[in-house]
Parts: structure tokens; sequence; C-alpha cells
């Protein structure tokens, strides 16, 4: 299992679908819930968002299965950045969620910017930011890039 674990935690009822397996949406729910909690384990807090008026945006979540969760059992949903751009902060995450038994179950992608909640458009991270996002765990073919 990959480290960079950032939620942990029981599959409920309400996470079920028509298949009785984990719904197709839940699993974009969990990585955001482990975004956000590695955001915050990082000093970048939900009232550290509010306070400068940012909010990250998602442009492309991509989801590939590799196997099937079901109810009540535990997974854990690692993060890692996979591609950030320094001078527009747009950035790339890899999610990967596994199984208590430790078998990969999933593997999402997702594209986003940061965007100036007031204005609703597209802005760049605070000066005092930068030094938390070189902090936040990269996948072994990161990509940097200046565009």
């Amino acid at each position: 299992m990959e480290n960079n674990i950032f939620y942990e935690g029981q599959v409920l009822w309400s996470q079920i679908d028509a298949n009785v397996h984990l719904r197709h949406s839940a699993y974009a729910d969990f990585c955001a819930q482990a975004r956000s909690n590695m955001l915050n384990q990082l000093g970048l807090s939900l009232s550290e968002f509010n306070n400068k008026k940012i909010g990250p945006i998602l442009f492309r979540e991509e989801l590939n299965y590799h196997r099937e969760i079901g109810l009540d059992e535990r997974i854990k949903v690692s993060v890692e950045i996979s591609k950030y751009n320094r001078t527009n902060n747009r950035f790339s995450f890899r999610h990967e969620i596994f199984k208590e038994n430790g078998v990969r179950a999933a593997v999402v992608l997702v594209d986003g910017a940061w965007m100036d909640i007031a204005a609703r458009k597209l802005t760049t991270i605070p000066e005092e930011w930068k030094e938390i996002i070189e902090r936040i765990p990269r996948t072994e073919d990161y990509q940097e890039v200046s565009e």
C-alpha cells in the first residue's frame, strides 16, 4: 500500500448503489475529503481559504476502477500532486483508493486551479501559500511547468 494516506474510513450504506457496491460519485467524494484533509494538515484550512476568498476548482476528474468496494469495507485514500504550473497555479492530483486488505481499488486523477470566489475568476495563490504547496507529496513522475 502507498504512503500519503489522507483519508481512512468506512463505506456507508448511503454510499452504495443499486449494484450493491460503492457508487461512482462516492469515489470523488472520498478523494475530495482526502485533498481537504491533506491541505488542512499542511496549514491550508477551510477558514484560511475563506479568509483569502480563494477556493479550488476542478476542470477534469478521471476515475479508473480496479476492484469493487462493498458495504462496510474500510478504505484508505492517498493524495499526491502530479503536475504544478508555477505561473498560473494550475495543478493535477493523483489519488489511489485502497481496500482494507491493501488492494488498490481505484485511481482518480483531477486537474484544477484556484478561483477567486468573490470575483468568480481564476486567480493565483497568495505568496505565503507557495511554501505549503511545495510540501504536498509528489508522484514519482511529478512535472513542474511554467507557461
